[in-house]
Formats: structure tokens, C-alpha cells, sequence
């Protein structure tokens, strides 16, 4: 699978670390009344989506950084691909 790094163009899937589902970047709050419950979510509770799924590659064999890949997971066709400090300031600005 070609990943195409918006910096750096086509790169070799073989290249990246893939790390799961890209809500990770919304870690939760620890000081929060409900941290436990919110954590345990946050650590073991996953989708695992037939179809269009956002995801965290980390470009460990390149430039290190971590991307937000939108892309089928049954086809793995990638519609979309995002470098993920630009995707958590947006929703840094959003909240």
C-alpha cells in the first residue's frame, strides 16, 4: 500500500507504524469527575469499521511524523491523508 505523506509524497506503507483509530488524539481529561470510565474507553474500547476509517500512521522509517490516514478498510483505498498536528489544532479550535 502507497501512502501518499503530504510533505514528503508517495511513500511505502512499509515505512510507517500504524497505530489504530485517529480519535486517540482526544486523549481525555485526567482531572475529570468521570477519568476512569473515560480512560478505560479511551484505552480498550475500539470500532474496527468494514469501510471508511480515519487512522493514526506514525512515519517511523521517514521523517517521524504522525499522519491521519482516511482510507477503506476493505478496499485500503485512501481517500484522504492528513498530517495529524494540523487535524488536533483544528479540533483544538473547534471545541
Amino acid at each position: 500500500m502507497i501512502i501518499p505523506h503530504p510533505l514528503l509524497g508517495p511513500r511505502d506503507s512499509q515505512e510507517f507504524t500504524y497505530l489504530g483509530d485517529a480519535d486517540l488524539i482526544d486523549r481525555p481529561d485526567w482531572q475529570a469527575e468521570n477519568a476512569a470510565d473515560r480512560f478505560y474507553e479511551y484505552l480498550y474500547l475500539r470500532d474496527n469499521p468494514a469501510g471508511e476509517h480515519r487512522e493514526l500512521w506514525f512515519h517511523e522509517q521517514g521523517d517521524r511524523s504522525w499522519l491521519v490516514v482516511t482510507r477503506d478498510t476493505v478496499t485500503h483505498e485512501i481517500s484522504k491523508v492528513e498530517l495529524a498536528r494540523d487535524v488536533a489544532r483544528a479540533r483544538g479550535r473547534s471545541k
